[in-house]
């Protein structure tokens, strides 16, 4: 069974977002759910600082023993930070998804903010489409 935090949003594509005190600025991951299904993760390709990314189209590729995939971004905005941790240890994605293993900070776009990030599930929402 997979771990679902309640302090999260979820997108259908199996990416958490959770928001700081600057409400402008989120952090993005994959989910437990996520990673569980992908098997082992191998390695990581993720945006450089100061690319844009948009709602719904990939910005980063995880790849496992099982496939490669696409990270789809919830919310438009630009990339301000990125773990490059996962570089040298992607492992870290499936041991801890939600702490260590997150993937991009991004600075989202004011003024699709509020439409983007309603569109996002809460936990009860995403655990239950999930099973979780």
């Amino acid at each position: 069974m997979s771990s679902t935090p309640d302090n999260l949003r979820y997108s259908t594509e199996h990416i958490w977002l959770r928001t700081g005190e600057n409400q402008s600025v989120v952090r993005i991951g994959i989910t437990d759910y996520a990673q569980q299904a992908l098997g082992d993760v191998i390695a990581v390709t993720l945006p450089e600082i100061g690319t844009g990314v948009q709602a719904e189209i990939a910005c980063a590729d995880v790849e496992s023993t099982k496939s490669v995939s696409d990270v789809v971004s919830p919310v438009s905005g630009t990339v301000i930070a990125r773990n490059d941790g996962l570089e040298n240890s992607p492992e870290v994605i499936n041991s801890d998804p939600y702490e260590q293993g997150w993937l991009l900070d991004i600075e989202i776009d004011p003024a699709k903010a509020a439409a983007e990030l309603a569109a996002l599930q809460d936990a009860a929402v995403y655990a239950r489409a999930t099973g979780g």
